[in-house]
């Protein structure tokens, strides 16, 4: 009997995605689509035995920063260790198209002080084969990955290219300007873009402290963007903003209904930094405006906004410090043989630290109420409790020495993970509300960047491990985050192609053993270009990673197969 099928798996407990019950049933992929899912008696040429195991659409993570990865990478690490079929770049406003030759080290710049990607890993890495975004976009359709990605045009790339230094000064924008702006979105609109994306936040800064040049373009100038998208009758517009200005939020509605395009801005609890505007007031004018059909959502993150300290990391507590400074550039075994010195330890504390400005997360480093041993397995919910501050104190103790001593322990390699939001209760309640909300959709990872201070790509492990199976207090339901992570993801930016297990969506599958399923602690590694470091997290438990109907992935370990392509805009259904 010839096969009927390219890949049939066999006996999972399917969670397909639409947050029903999961059922026992084979799963059958032909053309790199669903071709059946219920009892398959035909063969497949290739078949994979998945009883006693939990098989889910691919997840597709709408909020990464590979922009500079996939033009040097074939695997998109960390993402790819956690199921993710399908990711979105190009957020925040950076990137690096359109870009003119001489603009190139301002982009190189901002994306290093945005998002923590070192200035030689981007100058070593970015062929730079490409100057508008179309062209950014053939360049990539060229090459194969572990997964589909797609992107955003972003707008400080695009002010940049349009009005040159008066852009990056944050200069209004003349009448020539936006003519020549809505231009150039109309022709990514059509080249393959998933929307414009831009950043309002002063977190947002280049390397070399200056803000990120969409920062304060006025509303005439994102409505010019967001009217491309509507007469392209297609695209999202994707945001970070602080909300110091009352009217923040009308901005985003008014963009939102006068373009008649979904709006997506990221969410937080804005304990620390410019946020002024309470999370819940802002999920109840998500939802006014979603009742008027203007299509808003929050993207939100399942565990804190947190950044990870360490010696082999971008901060510590004591990287302002003129001592530590003095020891940086010493190979590793002689930098901690050193920071193990008692007079060295003693000089080290009674130096004043003063923040770098910058690293705008260098006022954090010494939040030591809020700032935890990590461990391994990590534990992200740890009450105040366990705080370095508390534990210090019942030692008798001064926190930035438990913190020294902490830090030099796994020979320097310990790592320290300090909250900025979602976190005031000291526990995840407000994360927990957030994803309640029908109007939010989980993002924020950030895959591809923060490569010395977070890996928060790793969230689609947790959200399956923690919150369905592990957590102390409230748990969610296996379906509805299945569905969080899959379809729900999918839809927010149109690709309305995947993120089920149904016959004719995209053939992009997990197959996990849920009961073993583990996140690993961070760790660092030096594989970006020029040795540039990294923080990667593993996970076990992935029997098998599919894309396009094709084994990436086999118990965690590279197949060989790359069947990731570059997705050209929205998908529907076909």
């Amino acid at each position: 009997m010839q096969p009927e099928f390219d890949l049939v798996i066999r006996g999972g407990l399917v969670a397909d995605g639409s947050g029903q019950e999961p059922r026992i049933a084979d799963v059958a992929i032909s053309d790199e689509k669903i071709a059946t899912v219920g009892a398959v008696t035909a063969r497949g040429r290739r078949e994979i035995d998945a009883r006693g195991k939990l098989v889910t659409p691919g997840f597709v993570d709408i909020h990464t920063h590979y922009d500079g990865q996939v033009t040097w990478e074939n695997r998109l690490v960390p993402s790819s260790s956690h199921g993710v079929t399908t990711v979105v770049m190009g957020n925040c406003g950076v990137g690096f198209a359109p870009c003119r030759p001489e603009q190139r080290e301002m982009l190189i710049r901002l994306m290093e002080g945005v998002e923590d990607i070192p200035h030689p890993v981007l100058t070593r890495g970015l062929p730079w084969l490409w100057e508008t975004y179309p062209d950014y976009l053939n360049y990539l359709a060229t090459r194969q990955y572990d997964m589909d990605i797609c992107g955003y045009l972003p707008h400080a790339a695009l002010r940049v290219y349009v009005m040159g230094q008066r852009g990056a000064d944050r200069e209004l924008a003349t009448p020539e300007d936006l003519t020549t702006m809505a231009r150039l979105v109309r022709e990514a609109m059509a080249a393959g873009a998933m929307g414009f994306s831009t950043s309002r936040t002063w977190f947002h800064r280049s390397s070399d402290g200056h803000l990120t040049p969409g920062y304060a373009a006025a509303e005439a100038e994102l409505l010019t963007l967001a009217r491309e998208l509507q007469a392209a009758d297609k695209g999202v517009i994707e945001l970070v903003t602080d909300y110091e200005d009352p009217d923040a939020f009308g901005m985003l509605r008014r963009l939102a209904e006068q373009s008649g395009r979904p709006l997506l801005f990221s969410l937080l609890e804005g304990e620390y930094g410019p946020m002024t505007m309470e999370w819940r007031a802002l999920l109840d004018q998500i939802a006014a405006a979603n009742a008027d059909g203007v299509s808003i959502k929050a993207q939100v993150l399942g565990r804190a906004i947190g950044v990870i300290l360490g010696h082999e990391l971008t901060l510590n507590p004591f990287v302002t410090a003129a001592t530590y400074q003095s020891l940086a550039p010493l190979p590793w075994p002689e930098r901690i043989q050193q920071l193990a010195q008692p007079d060295i330890r003693a000089r080290i504390l009674a130096e004043t630290t003063a923040p770098d400005p910058a690293i705008a997360l260098s006022r954090l480093v010494r939040n030591f109420d809020s700032m935890f041993l990590l461990g391994d397995p990590p534990d992200y919910e740890q009450p105040f409790s366990q705080s370095i501050a508390a534990r210090g104190a019942r030692l008798g103790v001064k926190p930035e020495a438990l913190a020294y001593d902490l830090l030099l322990e796994r020979e320097g390699r310990n790592t320290l993970y300090t909250t900025l939001c979602n976190y005031a209760a000291g526990n995840l309640e407000t994360s927990l509300a957030m994803m309640r909300h029908p109007d939010t959709v989980l993002g924020l990872g950030d895959g591809g960047a923060h490569c010395g201070t977070i890996c928060d790509g790793s969230y689609p492990t947790f959200m399956l491990t923690y919150w369905v199976r592990d957590r102390r207090g409230e748990r969610l339901a296996l379906p509805a985050v299945i569905k969080m992570l899959s379809h729900d993801t999918a839809q927010a930016v149109g690709l309305q192609d995947r993120g089920l297990l149904q016959p004719g969506y995209k053939a992009d599958v997990n197959v996990l053993d849920f009961d073993r399923l583990h996140l690993h602690a961070p760790e660092t590694a030096y594989d970006l270009p020029s040795g540039g470091r990294r923080i990667v997290q593993r996970s076990t438990g992935y029997v098998a990673t599919i894309v396009r109907g094709d084994i990436v992935y086999a118990e965690g370990a590279a197949t060989g197969a790359l069947p990731g392509r570059l997705v050209r805009g929205p998908q529907s259904l076909k």
